[in-house]
């Protein structure tokens, strides 16, 4: 053992002779001082060392362990060589580097903030699924056979019989089906129409439907609801407009519109929903009445952030989304 500190000592001497440099510096302390360097190795000798040598050799390595230290201190001063540390190149004086972080999508930006109003509101947020059947997406919402939405022209159809949901109101049907009033929802989710892709449609894009039934609920109901919605969504300045028209799941139906410049603009459908509604869910016509809505998620985030071409929203270019 004593001749290995020793051995490890002329080592020293010869890799001491040759420094030129820092980074040569910087290797000689790693390769005897460091943590799993010579020295180390010869302190775990030193644990196994027989009682009666264990003083001698002790004393041996603290002097290598001196000489080694010594060595390399002197070494740094006397040629000016400062080892290669990380603490070297770090300078506490420059602008720091931030991270790429990721932003929440306008579209999702749109979904959480319109929902969170109706949150307020006392409405629960429920989903379901994309691909529906015939009854829930058409049969329920009273909308006949020889409508010209149930045409292929219209609906993404499966071999299977079933269809790509065209509006989350496939959402409150299933809701109605297997709960009782009263409820107070919203769905938002994906909706699907083979419209051809231009500035202003898609065949994919979002929309959010929300639903009110109980014993009571009126149309006067709808309108303060639809009313505080979009003072929320626009502004308390914001004026309204409710025009008549109509959809075949309500009745009376109208369309909300804003003033947005100085004109009208559509902003969402609306009306009480239709008893054929309820009878095709279970629900007693005589005992229950309520209001639907529904708006286009795209629309609301194109006038609010002053969009022009809906194909932005799903290119996926950075630098459009990167403005959010």
């Amino acid at each position: 053992m004593r001749e290995s500190v020793h051995k490890v000592q002329r080592e020293a001497e010869s890799q001491l002779a040759s420094i030129l440099s820092a980074e040569d510096l910087e290797a000689f302390r790693l390769y005897f001082l460091g943590k799993k360097g010579r020295l180390a190795g010869l302190m775990e000798d030193l644990k196994a060392c027989p009682p009666q040598e264990k003083r001698d050799f002790g004393r041996e390595v603290n002097e290598l362990k001196q000489f080694l230290e010594t060595s390399y201190e002197s070494k740094k001063e006397a040629s000016g060589l400062n080892p290669v540390q990380a603490d070297s190149l770090f300078d506490d004086s420059l602008p720091g580097i931030a991270p790429l972080a990721g932003k929440i999508h306008p579209i999702t930006g749109t979904i959480t903030e319109i929902s969170s109003i109706f949150e307020r509101l006392g409405f629960e947020i429920v989903e379901g699924p994309e691909i529906e059947t015939e009854f829930h997406n058409f049969t329920a919402l009273n909308i006949p056979l020889d409508h010209p939405s149930r045409d292929s022209f219209d609906t993404f159809y499966t071999a299977s019989g079933h269809l790509l949901r065209s509006q989350t109101s496939t959402v409150q049907i299933r809701v109605m089906q297997n709960r009782k009033p009263p409820l107070r929802i919203i769905a938002p989710g994906r909706v699907y129409r083979p419209d051809t892709v231009d500035a202003s449609h898609s065949f994919m894009f979002h929309q959010i439907e929300g639903l009110m039934v109980d014993e009571r609920t009126t149309f006067s109901d709808l309108k303060g609801v639809l009313n505080l919605f979009l003072r929320e969504l626009f502004g308390s300045q914001v004026k309204t407009r409710f025009r008549p028209h109509f959809f075949p799941f309500t009745e009376p139906s109208v369309e909300v519109d804003i003033r947005w410049g100085k004109g009208w603009l559509e902003i969402l459908g609306a009306g009480c929903v239709d008893p054929a509604v309820f009878e095709a869910v279970g629900y007693d016509v005589k005992r229950v009445q309520g209001f639907a809505f529904g708006l286009g998620v795209e629309r609301i985030a194109m006038l609010r952030h002053g969009i022009q071409d809906i194909r932005l929203f799903y290119e996926n270019d950075l630098r459009f989304l990167r403005q959010f």
